[in-house]
């Protein structure tokens, strides 16, 4: 272990030339410097995100008082969308049968023709009998509007509390007006508290996400995205171990700008307020444009590449940093591109053609999946998910990024 640490840790690799992580070591009383360390702290913060999204979406069903009576126990999620008459739970429900039921589970979830006439000799139900079994329970395992509108409302909290926090923060200090003061004097820059809690904050809610997604809404994409939050988790750890947090806090600002906006869109569609959700996907496709497409390159990876080129040169973790968010500005282009073409065919047809990212569970069957890039993508309904148009529905392809730095 003591061998794969120094290795690991080859200052050759992870600092500018004649810095040593002994010169790191001892500080100046008051005076802290980031290590690797400090991010363990993530962990157990993002159990505590993972305990408080518990309680922010639950909804359970307890006993009043006076009579004994039955009723639902509210926390905020499940009481915004009650508020709004989404309801819990599913629809019909198919009736027991062991025979199918067997079938369902062991053998396939969609039978073709051929098996539903047998299985309705078997039964002696008629071959219509069978198929509306198999859909309603296969409808079983869908999850609700509700689920996912708590879902989205949670995300939606925390992605426009964090933005506030970070803006805030950002807007005191210099490198958010000018960008060489991410690199005056590196390695040797402060880790400030709020600098600390910004960057922690983000980590553990990634660690969280890596916790959650075992019993969030099976998606697609799931592999996908478990892959995704350990690159993120992996790319936030990388900017910390070598001091690079001042340019990472304004990556991470950058992209949680329009994260909210996504989430938001998402809930007015949910909730069938159709006007609002194609004001806020609009909102939401302009934020993502500016802040990928002009913000992110002239301002963020101009100071990465050029400026810190001048400032301190170049190191081997500096040119691994680099390649990283070189290749996030290339999905940036083709995110904005998939988005793009989804606005235009909304606008035009009043529908939306491919959705990049599903927001159905891998077991539904209504919609017919196609794929378009390295995830899945699925064509949906005039419809959208919910009954509505779906420009929210569309926008799914951002969520496949979100803060993916």
């Amino acid at each position: 272990m003591a061998a794969f640490s120094a290795w690991f840790w080859n200052e050759r690799f992870w600092l500018p030339h004649n810095v040593t992580w002994a010169d790191l070591a001892d500080p100046a009383p008051g005076v802290e410097y980031p290590k690797a360390g400090h991010l363990l702290t993530a962990l157990p913060l993002a159990l505590g995100i993972f305990a408080v999204r518990i309680l922010f979406e639950r909804s359970h069903v307890s006993k009043s008082r006076p009579g004994g009576r039955i009723r639902p126990s509210r926390f905020i999620a499940s009481a915004c969308a009650r508020r709004l008459h989404i309801q819990p739970g599913v629809g019909r429900r198919a009736q027991p049968n062991a025979v199918l039921e067997k079938v369902f589970i062991s053998i396939t979830k969609n039978p073709e023709p051929r098996h539903l006439k047998g299985l309705s000799k078997q039964l002696d139900w008629e071959v219509r009998k069978v198929q509306r079994w198999f859909r309603h329970r296969r409808n079983q395992d869908k999850p609700s509007t509700h689920t996912k509108f708590c879902e989205s409302m949670w995300r939606f909290t925390f992605y426009l509390g964090i933005l506030t926090y970070g803006v805030q923060f950002l807007w005191q200090t210099p490198w958010m007006r000018d960008t060489r003061h991410c690199w005056y004097g590196y390695p040797y820059q402060v880790m400030t508290r709020g600098l600390y809690h910004y960057y922690v904050t983000e980590l553990a809610f990634y660690w969280s996400l890596m916790f959650s997604q075992f019993r969030d809404i099976k998606r697609k994409d799931f592999l996908i995205m478990f892959i995704h939050h350990l690159a993120t988790i992996g790319l936030i750890s990388f900017s910390y171990a070598n001091n690079m947090a001042r340019v990472g806090s304004l990556v991470l600002c950058v992209h949680d700008a329009s994260d909210f906006l996504l989430e938001a869109a998402k809930l007015a569609n949910y909730a069938k307020s159709q006007r609002l959700c194609d004001f806020l996907f609009i909102l939401f496709g302009v934020v993502f444009f500016i802040t990928r497409l002009v913000i992110y390159p002239f301002w963020v990876l101009n100071s990465t590449m050029f400026e810190s080129w001048t400032i301190v040169g170049p190191f081997p973790s500096w040119w691994v940093f680099n390649i990283l968010l070189l290749v996030l500005q290339v999905l940036h282009i083709y995110w904005s591109y998939l988005i793009a073409r989804i606005a235009i065919k909304a606008m035009l047809r009043g529908k939306v053609g491919n959705d990049v990212r599903s927001d159905i569970e891998s077991s539904s069957e209504d919609e017919s999946i196609t794929s378009t890039d390295g995830s899945k993508s699925t064509h949906l309904s005039s419809k959208g998910e919910n009954g509505t148009n779906g420009h929210c529905a569309a926008v799914k392809a951002r969520r496949q990024n979100h803060n993916s730095w």
